[in-house]
């Protein structure tokens, strides 16, 4: 009995040692896991989703939590908020624009042409803006498919460099225009222009034919979303993103920001040479400052901020993912901003238009005089248009009486 109680003891106790190892076992398995295990390595590509990001990484987030609910209202109540006022905004202004250029503005000149162009790039992006609108709305989730993923991304830069490249061509028209008015006749013809128009639309369109052979849209299962051009695998893109934007910003921004200011600093000076006496030579050179400024105000203030940050964005790939998802942690709110205020320029475009173009201007002066007189005649002349009808009435009655004979009826 003696010989069997060790036995015994033994095995009660590789019992209990069983017991308390897969009891170890059980509750480590209870632990909750952190999700940014099991995700695949992704990318905030374009700063949008560090919400999402932060979202995914709630176990090991080191931020306070007021700071994930600001960029959350930023990025599903503020930035769809602006792109709703800027929507409704641009699309009468820039239809009224396209019907004013297509069929009132006669002959046409290469600056109508021009601005004509400009007005349908506007008018395509403010179209196609309610569906950024409805993706920021409905929490960052989008629900158009894949395809239109692509498309609306790609419009998105698309307008801006379209914009661009127009603008740049409008400054060359000018200084071509002003500097060498002579020699540039045979060049400044209606063909040229919209040959010139065409290329621009093809070469804006090229440079964002990237963004529609890939897929934009990552479904994160945790958060049940699909996000659009936010999320990407870093694995996939790191390299492909760096090279294409770098290339895209120095090609569709550097160079016709370049191009532009040299054409409006030769046009500027080639004015500021002519005599005192010429004949509309301080309407000229008021018009080309002006015309100046608010080329240099768009560019400043729609542009410049959102390829200066994709370009430092991009630039940082070199430090690897990592460094990148630290990088936009701070960046993401700045990035929303700074789209919002490139889609100004759908309501700055008008100003171009107008400057640009003499026959604009000639246009909206003559509809501006229709408009007084109609509301002087409408106000101030009805009741004495009625008094002369009324009169005239009475005279037309009087003129028609015929003195007729008394007849006698027996």
């Amino acid at each position: 009995m003696f010989q069997v109680f060790p036995k015994v003891l033994v095995l009660v106790c590789a019992c209990a040692a069983s017991a308390a190892i897969n009891n170890a076992t059980l509750k480590e398995t209870e632990k909750p896991v952190k999700i940014i295990e099991e995700t695949p390595p992704i990318i905030v590509h374009m700063f949008e989703a560090v919400e999402i990001k932060e979202e995914i990484t709630h176990y090991e987030s080191t931020k306070r939590p007021n700071e994930n609910s600001n960029s959350s209202s930023v990025s599903t109540i503020l930035i769809p908020s602006f792109y709703t006022l800027i929507c409704l905004i641009s699309l009468p202004i820039n239809i009224c624009a396209v019907v004013a250029f297509t069929l009132k503005i006669k002959p046409k000149k290469p600056a109508a042409i021009y601005m004509l162009n400009l007005a349908c790039a506007d008018l395509l992006f403010a179209v196609l803006l309610p569906f950024k609108i409805s993706y920021h709305f409905g929490g960052n989730n989008w629900i158009f498919g894949s395809l239109m993923c692509r498309v609306v991304t790609a419009a998105f830069y698309w307008n801006m460099y379209c914009s661009v490249l127009l603008i740049t061509c409008i400054s060359v028209d000018r200084l071509l225009a002003v500097v060498y008015p002579l020699d540039s006749l045979r060049w400044r013809t209606p063909r040229n222009t919209i040959m010139a128009c065409v290329a621009m639309w093809i070469l804006s369109f090229a440079g964002t034919v990237p963004l529609v052979l890939h897929d934009q849209t990552f479904h994160l299962s945790q958060l049940n979303i699909t996000t659009c051009h936010d999320v990407q695998s870093v694995h996939e893109i790191i390299w492909y993103y760096k090279i294409y934007f770098i290339a895209l910003c120095c090609a569709f921004f550097f160079l016709p920001l370049l191009i532009t200011v040299v054409s409006y600093t030769c046009v500027i000076w080639a004015l500021s040479r002519v005599p005192r006496g010429v004949l509309g030579r301080s309407r000229r050179r008021t018009r080309a400052v002006v015309m100046a400024g608010t080329v240099l105000v768009i560019f400043v203030l729609c542009f410049t901020p959102t390829n200066c940050l994709l370009m430092a964005h991009y630039l940082q790939f070199n430090g690897g993912a990592e460094a990148i998802q630290e990088s936009t942690e701070g960046s993401y709110a700045a990035y929303l901003v700074l789209m919002c205020l490139g889609s100004l320029n759908c309501l700055l475009d008008p100003l171009v238009y107008y400057y640009g173009s003499s026959q604009c201007q000639k246009q909206l002066s003559s509809t501006l005089r229709c408009e007084k007189i109609l509301e002087g005649c409408s106000g101030h002349s009805f009741s004495g248009l009625s008094s002369r009808l009324a009169r005239m009435r009475t005279t037309r009655s009087s003129d028609l009486q015929v003195d007729v004979p008394p007849v006698f009826i027996p």
